[in-house]
């Protein structure tokens, strides 16, 4: 390969590949960062400080689609099962943001490690039907050592004794927790009295000065916000590492068009990508690095007609959330603090009713998920849930929907059926004239049962809490709920799957270092290589998966607990 452009194109800033440029850059390596999206967050110049853009505008951020994308400019299109027609809604489909920064921008940080059995799902639990529930390639006790390196490359704050769920690690946390959202502590306190095991949230936000970054102010914008005093551990701060090396350029609006393949088709060359003028432009790299996520990577491979055809795309997960909504008597100032600063794994360890339950279900077992203990939303969104008039003024002053509001949120696993799948919508096409993402997707009946058996339980909670209303919803809605027709889509921004990672070609996509089969100098470093979806939120796991790839792929020495 000659006249090289850098060693690594990645295409991405997300978490994944933020965290692959990090690494490699590191390493020695050059390396061109690729993101579509507009750069809203960070100077690409010396000494790459916040840009100044990030402010706590719901109108700019949720309404105005300020870090993209813009559904009308990139629309997905859903449908529940091909039975349903070419499509039934298009639109927003589950989008995450798309900026420098990418994904992991706008989360409100909750960390968590997944468990031993979760990469063990097949052997330990056993098939469930309708499913294809899978073995990972690689156990837990091989990943924790990339674990433990990820929470400190992040920085998590936590406490390590508080979960007596959580899997063997071999370390505390680099930071203790931060300060208890009031609403949590009295959630966290009931279900405590009622037998479950709350615990404060591993979580990406500075509660000490880490990595030359502040302290969180508590201000209450994590959740669908950036952090205007960059104390978020986001994809920002290991793509400003990286750019400090000097090894490494980033270039915003850059829409890749396809992987280029040399004339063996077993080697890529590089990328092509349109610019913000829809110039055409190649890259030249000595290996390739796909990190736009489990939506935007089995699309790039579609269009590139890469990796095993009978499997990219398939797999599609989202947590399928359980919401439970309780209205108190009082004030509880759940837009204050971090979004979520308790989480719960009961559901995840099944006790004697849930396997009760799951055998009523005609289901071998229950996998449920972390419960988040948080609250409502900001008062945008808010007010535009409320009737207009005089009514809507002494609503918004009472604020029994958010200031009143105290919400559990399961992340339900999401298991993987070969019917779930991302493909090439065959008539809706996005801005630059390629055709969009079309998302098949309809809950297996464990995750509905899961959530029929846990809503209650967890409504319970809420009424020991001091609630005097409770209730429940999923996202997405329950086939034949009155709320499907509203929206069938989920709302979880967790997105799995689609190119699952695995020991046989025949199976999998990307092999057990998440290099393509076929193709062996394409990484991937995004969520598209989960087998399975486990009940816990995606990104530490994926930044974890991502430095353990990244550092094989530069022949680093692998990283031993300890």
């Amino acid at each position: 390969m000659s006249d090289l452009d850098c060693d690594a194109v990645v295409v991405g800033s997300g978490p994944g590949g933020a965290t692959a440029a990090d690494v490699l850059t590191a390493a020695g390596w050059s390396v061109i960062v690729l993101e579509k999206g507009r750069n809203h967050l960070l100077r690409l110049d010396p000494p790459f400080e916040p840009s100044g853009k990030i402010s706590s505008d719901e109108i700019k951020f949720l309404q105005r689609h300020f870090l993209g994308p813009d559904p009308l400019l990139e629309p997905r299109s859903f449908r529940r099962s091909a039975a349903d027609g070419e499509r039934t809604f298009t639109g927003d489909v589950n989008n995450l943001p798309s900026t420098v920064g990418g994904g992991g921008f706008h989360a409100d940080g909750k960390l968590p490690r997944f468990r031993e059995v979760d990469f063990r799902a097949r052997s330990e639990l056993g098939p469930i039907d309708g499913a294809d529930v899978v073995d990972w390639p690689l156990d837990y006790d091989e990943l924790e050592p990339y674990y433990t390196e990820a929470e400190r490359a992040v920085g998590v704050a936590g406490d390590h004794t508080a979960n007596p769920f959580a899997a063997w690690r071999s370390g505390p946390y680099p930071m203790p927790p931060g300060p208890d959202m009031f609403c949590a502590v009295l959630t966290s306190e009931a279900a405590t009295r009622l037998g479950y095991h709350p615990y404060r949230a591993p979580t990406g936000v500075n509660s000490v000065e880490h990595d030359g970054r502040p302290a969180c102010n508590n201000c209450g914008f994590c959740g669908f916000f950036g952090c205007p005093i960059d104390a978020k551990g986001d994809p920002v701060a290991s793509l400003r590492r990286a750019l400090r090396t000097g090894r490494c350029e980033i270039r915003p609006e850059t829409y890749v068009s396809e992987v280029v393949l040399d004339g063996s088709r077993r080697k890529a060359r590089g990328i092509r990508y349109l610019d913000g003028a829809l110039r055409p432009h190649e890259v030249n790299a000595r290996n390739v690095v796909l990190a736009g996520g489990a939506f935007e990577t089995p699309r790039l491979l579609l269009r590139s007609e890469m990796g095993n055809p009978d499997v990219i795309g398939r797999f599609l997960m989202f947590h399928f959330q359980t919401l439970v909504l309780g209205i108190f008597p009082f004030r509880l100032h759940a837009h204050r603090g971090r979004a979520v600063t308790h989480l719960m794994d009961d559901p995840m360890v099944p006790d004697a009713a849930a396997s009760g339950a799951a055998e009523e279900a005609g289901l071998p077992y229950f996998r449920g998920g972390i419960v988040e203990h948080g609250g409502a939303g900001q008062p945008i969104v808010e007010a535009i849930h409320l009737p207009a008039g005089e009514l809507h003024s002494q609503l918004m002053v009472q604020s029994t929907m958010r200031d009143c509001l105290g919400v559990f949120t399961m992340q339900g696993e999401d298991l993987p059926q070969p019917t779930n799948r991302l493909d090439l919508d065959p008539q809706l096409k996005d801005v630059w004239g390629y055709p969009a993402g079309r998302v098949t997707y309809s809950p297996h009946r464990h995750e509905v049962a899961c959530a029929e058996h846990w809503a209650p339980r967890l409504e319970a909670v809420m009424r020991d809490a001091g609630a005097h209303t409770a209730f429940w919803v999923t996202s997405p809605p329950r086939p034949g709920s009155e709320f499907e027709a509203a929206n069938p889509t989920p709302i979880s921004r967790h997105v799995m799957g689609t190119a699952r990672m695995g020991d046989d070609p025949r199976t999998s996509v990307f092999d057990r270092w998440q290099r393509l089969h076929e193709v062996d100098n394409v990484l991937c470093t995004d969520s598209s290589v989960f087998p399975t979806s486990a009940g816990y939120g995606p990104t530490l796991t994926l930044v974890a998966l991502a430095i353990r790839a990244a550092r094989a792929l530069a022949g680093l020495e692998p990283l031993r607990s300890g």
